[in-house]
């Protein structure tokens, strides 16, 4: 399994047993354990979104500040480009002269952004305090409506530029689709560069990477708490009599501290936190056979959530906390099935390909990704909560793996070795534009997209 977990077929089987499948055969190995004679054929999804023309002139700005000014331009830029959905015209184009007009309401003609086909409107000013502070205030317009639908100013220091510029973008994409921004989130993973597998973070574009685990094991499966500033993780452990373990831990980014979470005995793993950030669901197999449990992260009491023949992992929950989706072979194959919080109502979403896995509840409520072994490789595949309306967004392109919504819903982040080595992808939720994350850091899997900037503050 993605998450680390792969398990015989049997369900009695000792937990040395399930050690070995867990550290030495993926989730291709057990997709062809599990195959069968009927693959569905999915189409792969296509663009359907038209791009927003916007205008971005240059931010205005005392010589004093004429760099940092450069800085917050580029890189609110960069942002932007990065949604897809968006196209910056060419400055050659303009024809507003920003020594004879202003940047608020009135103070500028709307003809000469209209004229060019600007459909909305950046203007900006930066200027430095005494105090060395810098204030940047922004308009944003809608230019066929002819009116003002962001007025905002920003105070920061120098040392806050990049995250100055991508809180002003946050605002501007929120103004223009109603959606939260994701331009201060980031995405968690698990990476060998060293050798072992550790736990990295990396923000939204792949940049700013840093290690977060030292372990010198193999540390894998990582899940963000809803305010950001906690990740949950498996990891090999070693108990008394030196029995090897897999224990579930968290590392809090506001105090540089991790504390144990779970050790039960066999699996504690699969980690994914409820949206209230008060419960999480994980597998556990200390009973036996790995089911779900809920673990009360306050008084760390568990609960049995499923009860089955098979296998249960990778719980996902919905954005209202009210359901799960994961995984169960319980039917033969894994299939991605949903249930009440509770572990009640048990519903098979899932019936096509050969294996499926690692499902992932998109924020808005609209859909679930997952992957799904189809042709003889991993793909990422997109669905209505009911199970109606697969879409499959991959293909022929080597395994892709562990997807997982973007805070927006726009965008899926996903694992493949499309290039040999395992790497973590981006793309839109319908499986256009494309981009290529992670870099020089060994095989990345298991990407997890943060919900909040809450890490980035602190």
């Amino acid at each position: 399994m993605n998450n680390g977990i792969c398990l015989s077929k049997r369900t009695k089987v000792s937990f040395a047993h399930a050690l070995l499948g867990l550290a030495f055969f993926s989730s291709q190995t057990w997709a062809a354990a599990f195959s069968s004679s009927n693959e569905d054929a999915i189409s792969v999804g296509e663009a359907k979104v038209k791009k927003t023309v916007i205008a971005f002139p240059a931010v205005r700005s005392q010589a004093i500040t004429a760099a940092v000014a450069r800085t917050l331009t580029e890189t609110i830029k960069q942002d932007l480009l990065f949604m897809d959905m968006v196209k910056l015209l060419d400055p050659t184009a303009y024809v507003d002269d920003p020594q004879k007009t202003g940047i608020s309401l009135n103070t500028f003609p709307w003809k000469d952004w209209t004229q060019i086909g600007a459909e909305f409107l950046i203007k900006s000013e930066l200027t430095q305090e005494a105090t060395k502070a810098l204030t940047y205030e922004v308009h944003f317009y809608d230019t066929l409506s002819a009116k003002e639908i962001l007025s905002r100013k920003y105070r920061a220091t120098l040392g806050e530029t990049r995250n100055l510029a991508h809180t002003a973008a946050n605002d501007i994409v929120h103004a223009l689709t109603g959606l939260p921004g994701i331009f201060l989130t980031k995405v968690a993973m698990t990476c060998d560069l060293t050798g072992k597998k550790e736990i990295y973070i990396m923000d939204f574009d792949g940049s700013n990477v840093k290690r977060v685990t030292h372990h010198r094991s193999i540390a894998f499966a990582p899940a963000w708490s809803p305010d950001g500033t906690r990740i949950a993780y498996s990891l090999f452990n070693r108990h008394a009599n030196n029995i090897r373990n897999i224990d579930l831990f968290e590392f809090n980014f506001t105090t540089n501290s991790v504390r144990l979470l779970s050790d039960k005995k066999g699996i504690n793993s699969g980690a994914a936190y409820s949206p209230d950030g008060k419960t999480l669901a994980l597998t556990l197999s200390y009973m036996g056979t790995p089911q779900l449990f809920s673990l009360d992260l306050r008084t760390g009491s568990t609960k049995q959530l499923s009860k089955s023949f098979g296998f249960d992992v990778d719980p996902s929950w919905s954005p209202d906390g009210k359901q799960l989706t994961f995984v169960s072979s319980r039917a033969g194959v894994p299939m991605v099935y949903s249930m009440n919080a509770d572990g009640s109502q048990p519903n098979r979403l899932t019936y096509a390909g050969r294996y499926n896995a690692t499902p992932s509840w998109s924020p808005q409520n609209k859909k679930i990704a997952f992957a799904g072994w189809i042709d003889k490789s991993f793909d990422v595949f997109i669905m209505n909560p009911d199970g109606t309306h697969i879409e499959r967004l991959t293909k022929n392109q080597g395994n892709n793996e562990d997807p997982f919504f973007s805070p927006d819903g726009n965008f899926l982040v996903f694992s493949s070795n499309r290039t040999g080595q395992k790497n973590i992808y981006v793309m839109n939720s319908d499986g256009t534009f494309v981009k290529r994350l992670t870099y020089g850091l060994g095989n990345c899997v298991s990407p997890k997209w943060s919900l909040t900037s809450g890490e980035t503050s602190k």
